[in-house]
């Protein structure tokens, strides 16, 4: 016997983004914030005519705010990938989170947070949701602070803002900022005495971004990581020692600053390397247990791992979020946790981390803007 099919609604996701309350619905659609209220949770199934305010109100056709299905599955296309998980897995974890209006499901992966609960397992070409998933109150942010844990902890504390971390490289995660799959991307590209700070970096990575902001989380140091019974005081010493070098990927800000350290010891000659580490704690595991020699990474996961450190440049660490999100509930908890003296005070005792222009915002058109 098949299952009831139920009534799901994305009214809440569509009432954030425009950073509405339910009483400014409610007084819009011409409804009852209690209404409102039970029709975004669930508890009522809404008439024709109060869909049909719903989506005037908001802009939006009936469509996009209900949907039926089943009572525990959800067909392919219904709730969409963000990207497809690899074929070869019988079934997929997945989290879930809303983005422009789309409600995504992402793929289980290593995350800097450990193993966040799943929202669900993909089966037979079903989604499984499991309940009580709030994909509204998920933020997805692509970095590689390995500190990240403290921002979701203050997150989760404060503002009841899960936060899902996908470990990128500062390029890869500004490319999926640009297409939409992130609320937010980590980035550390230049010198934390340039004048524009990551502005202009981000600009040349992602030409197709419209305007945009950048929210300062850290200035940290990045430099050298080295095993400690070698014998180099210098990075210059380092780069022309025989040694062993673990690097990073292209587009990443430690690849970016130990092509920096070759080229100015070097004259540009790349150093001779034994693959490309993860993330920062990925170089200094390699180093630790006795894999490489040496590799760039931040000054935090250099002294996790007790190596010898050599400070090469103090970067600018931002966040960088597109203009249109501004509103998102979500970015505003951001914002609002990163300017928090708490996390600001536990930033500030890590190793490396300076929080002194921690919280502040920089907005930023992007090319096409620039160029009209």
């Amino acid at each position: 016997m098949s299952e009831e099919p139920r009534l799901e609604n994305v009214v809440r996701a569509f009432r954030e983004r425009r950073g509405w309350s339910q009483q400014d619905l409610s007084a819009r659609a011409g409804l009852s914030r209690a209404g409102v209220s039970a029709i975004e949770t669930g508890r009522l199934a809404p008439s024709t005519a109060a869909a049909l305010a719903l989506s005037k109100a908001l802009g939006c056709a009936v469509e996009d705010l209900f949907r039926l299905r089943s009572a525990s599955t959800v067909e392919v296309g219904d709730g969409p990938w963000a990207w497809p998980p690899p074929p070869s897995r019988s079934a997929c974890r997945y989290w879930r989170a809303t983005l422009g209006g789309r409600a995504l499901a992402y793929p289980v992966e290593v995350s800097p947070l450990g193993l966040p609960a799943h929202d669900g397992v993909f089966r037979d070409g079903v989604f499984e949701d499991l309940p009580h998933v709030d994909a509204d109150r998920t933020l997805v942010v692509a970095c590689c602070d390995p500190a990240v844990g403290l921002l979701a902890e203050a997150l989760a504390r404060t503002e009841g803002v899960r936060l899902i971390v996908l470990s990128r490289s500062s390029r890869a995660a500004l490319d999926l900022l640009a297409r939409g799959l992130v609320h937010a991307a980590g980035v550390h590209l230049v010198r934390a005495d340039e004048a524009s700070g990551n502005v202009d970096a981000v600009r040349a990575a992602e030409p197709g971004l419209g305007a945009f902001r950048l929210l300062r989380v850290a200035d940290w140091d990045e430099g050298i990581a080295l095993a400690p019974s070698l014998r180099v005081s210098t990075f210059r010493e380092a780069v022309r020692s025989p040694i062993r070098w673990i690097s990073r990927e292209a587009g990443s800000g430690a690849r970016a600053c130990l092509d920096e350290v070759f080229m100015e010891a070097e004259g540009g000659t790349p150093p001779p390397s034994l693959g490309a580490a993860r993330d920062h704690r990925g170089v200094a595991a390699a180093i630790r247990d006795g894999w490489a020699d040496a590799g760039v990474c931040l000054r935090l996961a250099s002294d996790e791992a007790d190596l010898a450190f050599l400070t090469v440049r103090r970067e600018a660490y931002d966040l960088c979020f597109p203009d249109s999100l501004d509103a998102d509930p979500r970015i505003r908890a951001l914002v609002k946790a990163v300017r928090s003296t708490p996390y600001r005070r536990l930033l500030a005792d890590l190793p490396g981390y300076d929080a002194s222009a921690t919280g502040s915002l920089q907005k930023a058109r992007g090319p096409r803007e620039r160029a009209t």
